[in-house]
């Protein structure tokens, strides 16, 4: 295995929710030699500096100045998932199992998370010195924890040609096999939470846990080529943008990366693409460096974003559902993300822009459409660049299985597409 894709497995276990994400990545910045800032602290920003902001622990912003004036790149991914939330007072008792309520969150595959091992994280928040500042403890549970049993196929025949499952009926983990034990309420699993967590049951106030595959990635394929792994959307842009920010040394200009939370769900949140935290981001990068607003103004002018996010490989058992000409494989290289309707952002520029980038450093590059009769999936693209107005292009690895438990996807695409994000933050 490469030590490339050795290092992206071992990130994306690292990264089992949001918050961890961010802490994974902070980690790696701070390896490069990136200085941590707050959004609450005035900011002195220098010629040759490197930073990064966390926003609200689930969005994270980093930026590195060159020595001299020049173009502002900018690449933008995600740091969320599609999976199975916790809900408030999340336990439930059935017949002496001990269950837990839970919600979608984002567009998951439903029956690839069933029959398999699954532990929690997130951030569990508790009681502090007062009611606004309470205590964030990242909590990563790291151990098989929970199933989703399915149902036998002796007590449903028809699992193969129907299958349909109600999340809030069927897709509820096993958490706990209490026999007969008397005495048993819904808030068993508050009391091992503290536990788990070694503080008293009353300080725990509230709670944002996931559900996560307790499998570890892996490289399959008789030549070892493919990478199946859960997270794959959208952790591996998360990886390239990080890399290819850390390896930018000798530039002139501004190189941002931002890593933004809940796209899963439509990026309108506080710490989302549709948030004011990019632009607002920009004025105090410029301000810190003792730059005007009409400076900024003519850079974003000039400025080029990458939205990067995983693309649909074609699925040979499935050749029909992608279109009859433009459709990636795995191993072809990079995909071009493209669509009419700017759910994948991008115009005729871009595409050159990044096809020239490509060939001049000999990437391998593909491209991605949706068929004309299906509307697909968007990305996060279109929402910045609407808000932060500068000409931007979709790419991604091509996968398959998106917003499945696991996915899978070609090892060398992700070599390209780190070949990329190296050469446009360069």
């Amino acid at each position: 295995m490469k030590q490339t894709i050795r290092n992206l497995l071992d990130f994306i276990a690292d990264s089992t929710s949001p918050f961890h994400t961010v802490q994974s990545s902070e980690e790696l910045l701070k390896d490069a030699g990136f200085t941590a800032l707050s959004w609450s602290d005035d900011w002195h920003l220098s010629r040759g500096g490197r930073y990064y902001v966390s926003v609200y622990g689930s969005t994270l912003l980093a930026f590195a100045v060159g020595g001299q004036d020049g173009p502002l790149r900018m690449a933008a991914a995600h740091t969320d998932f599609p999976c199975l939330r916790l809900k408030p007072q999340a336990g439930m008792l059935k017949e002496g199992y001990g269950l837990l309520n839970v919600e979608r969150y984002g567009g998951l595959i439903l029956r690839s998370w069933l029959d398999r091992p699954l532990s929690l994280a997130g951030k569990v928040v508790l009681r502090g010195l007062d009611a606004f500042h309470p205590e964030t403890r990242l909590v990563d549970i790291g151990r098989p924890l929970l199933t989703i049993p399915s149902l036998a196929i002796h007590m449903d025949r028809e699992v193969n040609e129907k299958g349909a499952l109600n999340p809030q009926k069927d897709m509820l983990p096993l958490a706990a096999a209490f026999g007969r034990q008397k005495g048993l309420t819904a808030g068993y699993f508050l009391s091992w939470l503290a536990l788990e967590l070694g503080v008293p049951e009353d300080d725990i106030l509230s709670y944002e846990l996931s559900t996560y595959p307790a499998e570890q990635g892996t490289v399959l394929g008789l030549a070892g080529e493919m990478i199946s792994s859960p997270r794959l959307d959208n952790l591996t842009s998360v990886f390239a943008c990080l890399k290819g920010l850390c390896a930018a040394e000798q530039f002139a200009g501004i190189r941002l990366v931002a890593l933004f939370d809940n796209e899963e769900v439509g990026s309108r949140t506080k710490q989302g693409a549709g948030s004011l935290v990019l632009p607002a981001l920009l004025s105090r990068i410029y301000r810190g460096l003792s730059l005007d607003e009409e400076r900024m103004q003519r850079d974003l002018g000039e400025a080029f974003l990458l939205s990067v996010d995983v693309a649909h490989a074609v699925h040979p058992n499935y050749i029909e559902k992608s279109d009859p000409v433009v459709r990636p494989v795995l191993g072809g290289g990079l995909a071009i993300k493209q669509a009419a309707s700017q759910s994948y952002a991008g115009d005729a520029e871009a595409v050159a822009i990044i096809k020239e980038l490509c060939a001049s450093h000999d990437i391998p590059c593909q491209f991605f459409v949706n068929r004309s009769d299906s509307r697909g999936g968007s990305t996060l693209g279109s929402i910045a660049s609407a808000l932060v107005p500068v000409r931007t292009m979709d790419v991604g690895v091509p996968i398959l299985a998106m917003h499945s438990a696991r996915e899978t996807m070609g090892a060398e695409d992700q070599e390209a597409l780190m070949a990329l994000l190296r050469a446009f933050l360069a």
